[in-house]
Formats: structure tokens, C-alpha cells, sequence
């Protein structure tokens, strides 16, 4: 039965019988034959159907939400039996939002060197889209900011603080500038990430106080196309210290610390909260804290 489960989780991921039986790989009319075996089984109407997909049934979304708790119970149990018997091994799925992708080497190379078994799957997320993953056992741990409110529901432990530095070329008229204040950099065209990310939100309160309008010549969902942008054309950005940091900024770019006010943010590990944790996400959670950044 355990297969049937995966295979409403994988359905109800990709939204499409075909794309999600290219997944579990298997064909098309297994995965339709298995999931009205489920239903057969528990005796409800799982998934609307017409001519495709058309998303869970009522009765399947509760399915859905102990399938995914079921299916991380099997996983956790069968990594507590290999690991007695070789080690810490197997596969840990992080996510990140894209403020604190720089940051996941820092918590996966000295884990790694510790368990060398282990492999890892780093995937960028919103922050809304990263706790939603998080919830539904779709990623085992994340790094997103600790004041986001919705971060209440998981667990969550606070390892980075997060500070603001003004990025731009050799030339700029604030290049040469030892810091900005908030109200400086909002006077300059910037580049900046997307409305929708945490990490512009953040930027609009400190930029956008009294509802003044930024001036964005680009604005984008990477960091790296953000960069690229100012390099080539002379801009500036507004990004996390560290980002700018673990990037390797080289000639013409140059970071300047914002100030006035001194913007702090933290970035914590989060993950589901659960009875038993898989070995690998114990054993990460625990040894995360070694990495931290003094956070007060």
C-alpha cells in the first residue's frame, strides 16, 4: 500500500498523470491503476477526473496529508534500520531561499565530511513555498528568515544573523562611500529581487518608508541575474553581506555597509515537527548549531 501512497503524493505534486508517472517511473496506466486501487481500498473518491487531472477530492486531501506523514514514518524507520547496521547514509533534501543559498555549504561540507555516505538536493524556494514543503515532508530541512510568522507551525532553530550591504561598480557616485544609510541607497536606480520574495518586503520597509516609490531598473527572482545586471551596467543592488561574501565579489564590484538604521535579520533552520526524526535530518539538525553565527 505504501507504493499506492507515493503515488497520490507524486500525482498530487505534479498535477498530471503523465508527468507524475514519468517520476515514479512507471507507466501511465499503473499509476491510474494504482490509485483506484487505493480508493477501492479505502472505499472514497480520491482525485476528480475528466479528460486529465483536475486535483484532489475532499476526501483526498485528507489521504493526501496522512499519506505524506505515512510514507515519512516508512522513510525514517528504514534509515534507523540501515544506519544501525552502516553508518549514516542516504539522501537529505534541502531548500533555501534565495538569500540563503550561499549559506547551505557552510552546514553541508562539514557534515559531509563527518558522513560520508550522505548526498544532498539543495532547491530554491520562496519563503511561502519553502514552509509548505517543509510541512508536506517534501524537503527534509530549510533555511528561511525566523521572524516570518508562519515559521511558528514547524520547528525552527536560529543559526545566522543577516546584514545589508549596498553592491555596485567602480564609477558609481556612492562607490567610494565607507557606508550608506537606507535613505541614500532608496535615492539611486536599483536592481532588486522580486515583489513577491520575503527578502524584497523586507527591503520595501526600509526603503519604502512613507510609502516612497523605489526606483527599480530590474528586478528578478536570481541573484546571480541581479548581479550580472549591475555589473554590466553600472547599478546597484541591495543584498544580504554574506551572499556578496560567499559570491567572491571581484573588480568592478564593490560592497558598502548599509546603516542608519543597521537592518538585522535572522536566518534559521527549520523543519516538520514530528514525533521521530529520520537519522540524517537529527543528525543535521544538531550538528547545524556548530555552524551558527552567534544570534542573540
Amino acid at each position: 500500500m505504501i507504493d499506492k501512497l507515493e503515488y497520490l503524493i507524486m500525482l498530487s505534486h505534479e498535477r498530471h498523470f503523465g508527468r507524475a508517472a514519468d517520476k515514479l517511473g512507471i507507466t501511465q496506466p499503473t499509476l491510474s491503476a494504482g490509485i483506484r486501487q487505493l480508493e477501492e481500498r479505502l472505499g472514497v473518491t480520491l482525485v476528480n477526473r475528466g479528460s486529465r487531472y483536475k486535483g484532489m477530492t475532499s476526501e483526498g486531501e485528507r489521504v493526501l496529508a496522512w499519506a505524506r506523514k505515512i510514507t515519512d514514518d516508512v522513510r525514517t524507520m528504514r534509515e534507523e534500520v540501515r544506519s544501525v547496521r552502516r553508518g549514516l547514509s542516504g539522501h537529505l533534501r534541502i531548500g533555501a531561499i534565495p538569500t540563503a543559498l550561499s549559506l547551505v555549504p557552510r552546514l553541508t561540507t562539514p557534515f559531509r565530511e563527518r558522513h560520508p555516505d550522505v548526498t544532498f538536493d539543495v532547491t530554491s524556494f520562496s519563503s511561502l513555498d519553502l514552509l509548505a514543503a517543509v510541512e508536506n515532508f517534501e524537503i527534509d530541512v530549510g533555511l528561511t528568515y525566523h521572524e516570518d510568522d508562519r515559521v511558528r507551525r514547524v520547528d525552527a532553530r536560529p543559526l545566522f544573523e543577516e546584514r545589508y550591504s549596498f553592491i555596485t561598480t567602480r564609477g558609481h557616485p556612492l562607490a567610494d562611500r565607507d557606508r550608506i544609510s537606507w535613505q541614500e541607497a532608496n535615492a539611486v536606480p536599483l536592481c532588486l529581487l522580486s515583489p513577491s520574495m520575503q527578502n524584497r518586503r523586507i527591503l520595501n520597509r526600509h526603503l519604502g518608508e512613507k510609502s516612497a516609490v523605489l526606483e527599480t531598473v530590474m528586478e528578478s527572482n536570481s541573484m546571480m541575474a541581479i548581479l550580472a545586471q549591475v555589473r554590466m551596467a553600472g547599478l546597484a543592488t541591495i543584498m544580504p553581506h554574506h551572499v556578496a561574501t560567499m559570491l567572491g565579489l571581484g573588480d568592478p564590484l564593490v560592497a558598502i555597509p548599509l546603516d542608519d538604521p543597521d537592518v538585522t535579520y535572522t536566518i534559521a533552520l527549520v523543519t516538520a515537527r514530528r514525533d521521530l526524526r529520520p537519522p540524517i535530518v537529527a543528525a543535521f539538525w544538531s550538528e547545524a548549531s556548530e555552524q551558527a553565527d552567534p544570534v542573540g
